[in-house]
This record gives C-alpha cells, sequence and structure tokens, in this order.
C-alpha cells in the first residue's frame, strides 16, 4: 500500500547546510522532502507511514564530486589491470561497450550502498558514452545508482594521443579544442573534461606542464557555453589553474600547486568555482599502495608524496578563504576501490581541518550546488534522498565508512535500503 508520507521522527536532524544537528521529524512526500518540523510535532495520518529513527541522525545522501564509475575496481571488485603506472593491460583487453556499462552499473549500485545518493562524474574511462548510457537507466529507474552528470573522457592536449588500437593523431589549437567540446556535448555529456596540466604518473615533472594556451582554455570556455556544457580540469600546475578560472571552467580537480596569484584568482571567482582535491588517492597511493606494487620510492615517482603534503598546506587557507571544496574523488583503483569514498571526509578534518559539520556541508549542500541539481539540502521541495545514520556524524565523520551504519537509505522518496530495525 502507498503512503501519503514517510515520516523520520525522534532523531536529529542534519539538514546539510552546516548548522548543528537538532532533535527534528522529517516529512516526505512524494519524491520530494514536504517539510522539517520541530520534534515530535509531525502529525500521521492513519495511511503514513513513521520511521523511527531515536538514536539515530537523519541527514541527506551524500553526493561524490569526483566520480568515475567507468574505474574498474570497486571494493568486492579490485581489478589489478588498471593501477597506473604499474600494470594498464585493462587497455589491452578492453571491455565490450555493454560490458563495460555493466561494470558501471555495478558500480553505481555500490555507490548507492555507501550513502552516496547522487555524483558528479570527473571524467570517462575511454571515449564510448558509457556514462550517457548509465546516467539515462538511472534516472529511468532500470538500474539503481546515484542521480549523475555525465563527463566526457579527459582530452590531453598532445599531438598524439593514445587510442585502443595505438597512437591517434590529433590535432591541437583553438578550433580543435572547440571541435571536441561540441563533439563530447552531441554525444550527451553533461561536462567536458580538459587535462590542462599533464601529471607526474604519465612524466617526470608532469604536474607542472600547462598544456593548454590561454587561446585554447578560452575556446573551449566559449564552445562550453555555446554548447550547453560544463567544463572540468585536472590541473595542478599554477599556471593551469589560473587558465581554468579565466576561462569559466566549473570544477578543478587537485589543484594542488597552487601559488599565492593562483589563489587570489580562486578567491575572486569562489562562487563560480568548485574545488575536489581527490585527496584519497594521494593517501591511499602514500599510505596503502604496498599490496599493489606502490611503495614508498613508486608514491614519489608518482608525484603522490609531493602533491600530499602540498594539499594538506593548500587546502587550509582555501577553507579560510571560503572556498567550494568537495570531497571525493579518484575511486575506483585497485588500493581506493569505489565504496571507500566516505573516507575522503575523515581526511578533510584530519589534513585540511575541517570540522565533520563543515565537510558534512561539502559532501551535501555543495554537492548539490556543483550538480545544480535540487539535492544535499533536507529543505521543502528537494528530492527527498535521505540518510538514517546509526549515532552521530557531526561528531564522528569516521562512522559513515561503515556501511553498517547507513540504517536507511532514500532516493526520491524511495527506499534502497531499509533494514526492519527502523520498520514503522
Amino acid at each position: 500500500m502507498e503512503h501519503r508520507a514517510l515520516i523520520f521522527s525522534g532523531g536529529k536532524v542534519f539538514d546539510g547546510t552546516g548548522s548543528p544537528a537538532v532533535p527534528g521529524d522529517v516529512v516526505v512526500r512524494g519524491d520530494r522532502i514536504d517539510a522539517v518540523l520541530p520534534a515530535g510535532t509531525a502529525e500521521a495520518g492513519p495511511d503514513d507511514r513513521v520511521v523511527d529513527c531515536r538514536g539515530t541522525t537523519v541527514m541527506p545522501g551524500m553526493v561524490e564530486s569526483h566520480c568515475h564509475l567507468t574505474f574498474p575496481s570497486a571494493v568486492g571488485h579490485v581489478d589489478p589491470s588498471f593501477n597506473p603506472p604499474i600494470d594498464v593491460s585493462f587497455f589491452h583487453r578492453m571491455p565490450t561497450p555493454d560490458e563495460h556499462l555493466a561494470i558501471a552499473e555495478r558500480n553505481a549500485r555500490i555507490l548507492l550502498d555507501h550513502g552516496f545518493t547522487s555524483a558528479y562524474s570527473a571524467g570517462s574511462l575511454t571515449p564510448v558514452p558509457t556514462e550517457v548510457r548509465l546516467r539515462d537507466r538511472i534516472a529511468a529507474g532500470e538500474v539503481p545508482g546515484p542521480r549523475m552528470r555525465a563527463a566526457s573522457f579527459e582530452r590531453d592536449n598532445n599531438p598524439v594521443r593514445m587510442g585502443p588500437d595505438g597512437p591517434v593523431p590529433q590535432r591541437t589549437g583553438p578550433d580543435a579544442v572547440r571541435a571536441f567540446v561540441r563533439e563530447q556535448a552531441e554525444l550527451g555529456f553533461d561536462s567536458v573534461k580538459l587535462l590542462m596540466s599533464n601529471d607526474d604518473v604519465f612524466v617526470e615533472g608532469g604536474s607542472m606542464m600547462t598544456q593548454y594556451t590561454a587561446e585554447e582554455a578560452d575556446a573551449a570556455g566559449e564552445q562550453a557555453r555555446e554548447s550547453g556544457v560544463w567544463l572540468n580540469c585536472h590541473a595542478q600546475a599554477p599556471e593551469s589553474i589560473k587558465l581554468a578560472v579565466r576561462a569559466g571552467f566549473r570544477s578543478i580537480y587537485h589543484c594542488s600547486y597552487a601559488d599565492p596569484e593562483a589563489i587570489d584568482l580562486l578567491e575572486e571567482h569562489k562562487d563560480s568555482i568548485f574545488l575536489s582535491p581527490a585527496v584519497g588517492i594521494m593517501w591511499a597511493n602514500v599510505h596503502e599502495g604496498a599490496e599493489f606494487g606502490i611503495d614508498r620510492a613508486l608514491a614519489e615517482k608518482m608525484g603522490s608524496v609531493r602533491s600530499l603534503e602540498a594539499m594538506t598546506e593548500l587546502y587550509p587557507e582555501l577553507r579560510k578563504r571560503g572556498l567550494r571544496v568537495l570531497p571525493g574523488g579518484d575511486y575506483g583503483f585497485p588500493n581506493n576501490p569505489i565504496g571507500r569514498n566516505a573516507r575522503d571526509l575523515e581526511l578533510f578534518v584530519r589534513l585540511f581541518g575541517y570540522s565533520p559539520a563543515e565537510v558534512l556541508q561539502a559532501t551535501t549542500q555543495y554537492g548539490g550546488q556543483v550538480l545544480d541539481m535540487p539535492v544535499g539540502v533536507l529543505t521543502p521541495g528537494y528530492f527527498a534522498d535521505v540518510l538514517v545514520v546509526q549515532g552521530d556524524p557531526t561528531e564522528d565523520v569516521t562512522i559513515l565508512q561503515d556501511q553498517d551504519n547507513l540504517l536507511a537509505i532514500v532516493q526520491g522518496g524511495r527506499f534502497h535500503k531499509m533494514p526492519g530495525a527502523l520498520a514503522g
């Protein structure tokens, strides 16, 4: 029998705005939040369903801000064949488009199982529009997974790029960049990703190599606005960060080596820019890679040690300046599998100086803002994406890393997870 309203009663409510969690009732009607009321004041009708939330915290579903659902490794499904620079044999035995979609669908369910009800993609692994198919299948209710914005594969700006069958010539220059953005928009992607700087994993000193000219970056920005898509980028070198901000990019990943000029520019544009440092993968490479061949020496060669140190110095300053810095990123490698994403929240607290409430706001309210969707806040009219968490994550965010602490996961007013312990 369909209930007219779903009422979460008796718990603390963290609404996503950063305000303290307080006792309250959350009322859901259909797929939306109807009301957030003082504790004990929601009146239940005979056909309404009341969920007893005593001893729990009711909060918005989390948002993964730097998502790679086409990467192959997830909790319980580690694939060592995609582990650069040690092993990239994944690309030598490429799955078919349907097989890769099945991997992405599996990953999407795992991410939702861990409390992430929405996801902003940071790029597809291949040029095939797998993420577009995945996004649309999730939206149609054909498979479970987070609401998502799909992103293209990342464009390197070299005259030659690697394709599935070997090197492929690639044009450079403003017109070529425009064409890429336009083509990806036509394929149905919501955002387009550019490798604005190289990376130490690919080439020694790569993180400090800016790969696009100002003219190319500006052309990308102009075409993105014309085509109705957003731009995201991998940018570590100071100049690459500045080019991205000036060209109107929406989300900048890593941003490790921002210099004082870049920091000032980011602050100047803080109302239009989002940052996702992807601290989880750097931590995993430095501290948790040995099992997969990444020892300390290789972590240093990959740039992970230096990047983690730089982030730990940079991001407390960006926090003080009011930048919207979002947890999440680069999960999908063997030592950093999809499903461990909530660990980023702990690293924000431990390394960047965030309070638990601040990082929860970043993964809920700010996550909804980067998606430009009515999610991430428990407020009337927003989608009813709700977690019921055993304990209080505004005191200890690490409890979100234990799947068993997620007593209920609700997406659009429907239970994805509803254990009997909360049956009402």
